[in-house]
């Protein structure tokens, strides 16, 4: 159900109703310095947070929780971090669902300090969350950017490559001593100061629970939310809305919206099966969710499905949040 929150005007007033009204405004954000003048917004209600995920191994199975810490590189909940491991060849480059589709079939959890990695027909593995000092920091390769992880050992190599059935592979691990990507070096449109570890480029994507519906009704196979792996979905909005969400406010996060996520083949891999489709939902997206000629330096030919946002003020978010955006009035 939609709401407003109102625009609080400073008038004069007792000065209880002062201390009240500052008070609103602090708690709601409502007010921002900006060009060295005060601007005024309200807050107006477009959604509530239906669902979190974290994806701690990048292109491994997403991890749902009830509430998370947004921090300006991510969603964390405990020691799970957002993409803060990866996969890689030995040379170092990522390897993703795109190239390894059963990636997605491994489960992650984290219990008393150590991650647990789990897939079918394999015994479970546990690696410790904080890695000894011995192990060798590798040089790595993430779309054609550098950035370093540390090697998590042979053991999880081995257990990775075995259930792959694939030529050797390494695991790493983002440690908060590394240099961060830039995302502005992979879509020039986000700012010098939205970092990322392992990501495409954003530290959140959200997308609506409406979106799905829109394009399950144009499908003869329904796809999961999972084929689009979002950080937030949301609910109680129309479809597509997220796309004109230009800053947003859940909980006491405050979050930019920076540019749409053009959809690839991994939207094609079957979450349930790790089986690569490589036509659908991607086709039925191509044949409505272009982007706008003038945008085709951006986006090129790859159909939009979500919204990207980078991290304004930090804090926790829940399920059942309400989703406010800033209207400037």
């Amino acid at each position: 159900m939609r709401g407003e929150l109102g625009g609080l005007g400073l008038r004069l007033r007792p000065g209880w109703l002062l201390g009240a009204a500052a008070a609103a405004l602090l708690v709601l954000g409502a007010w921002r310095w900006a060009g060295g003048r005060r601007r005024r917004r309200r807050l107006q209600r477009v959604g509530t947070v239906l669902s979190l995920f974290v994806y701690p191994v990048k292109s491994c199975r997403g991890v749902a929780v009830g509430r998370a810490q947004v921090t300006p590189m991510g969603l964390r909940s405990g020691e799970l971090r957002d993409r803060f491991w990866l996969v890689t060849k030995e040379d170092g480059h990522m390897v993703t669902a795109r190239q390894e589709p059963r990636l997605v079939l491994i489960s992650v959890s984290c219990d008393n300090e150590h991650l647990i990695l789990e897939a079918p027909d394999m015994k479970s593995l546990h690696l410790p969350v904080k890695l000894p000092r011995k192990n060798p920091v590798q040089n790595c390769r993430v779309f054609g950017l550098d950035i370093q992880g540390r090697d998590c050992g042979d053991e999880v190599a081995q257990w990775i490559t075995t259930f792959l059935n694939s030529e050797p592979y390494r695991l790493v691990h983002f440690e908060p001593s590394m240099v961060p990507r830039k995302s502005k070096d992979v879509i020039n449109l986000f700012r010098t100061t939205d970092e990322v570890a392992y990501p495409d480029c954003s530290p959140v994507l959200i997308i609506s629970e409406a979106s799905l519906d829109d394009l399950n009704t144009r499908l003869e196979k329904k796809v999961k939310i999972q084929n689009f792996r979002p950080n937030i979905l949301v609910t109680d909005c129309s479809a597509f809305e997220e796309d004109t969400w230009e800053e947003i406010v859940i909980g006491d996060v405050e979050m930019k919206g920076t540019v749409c996520c053009a959809r690839c083949i991994l939207t094609t891999v079957n979450p349930d099966t790790g089986v690569l489709d490589r036509k659908e939902p991607l086709e039925t997206l191509k044949s409505y969710r272009l982007c706008d000629p003038s945008e085709r330096h951006i986006y090129k030919s790859s159909p939009l499905f979500g919204r990207y946002f980078a991290v304004d003020r930090t804090g926790t978010i829940r399920v059942g949040d309400p989703v406010y955006k800033m209207v400037q009035y």
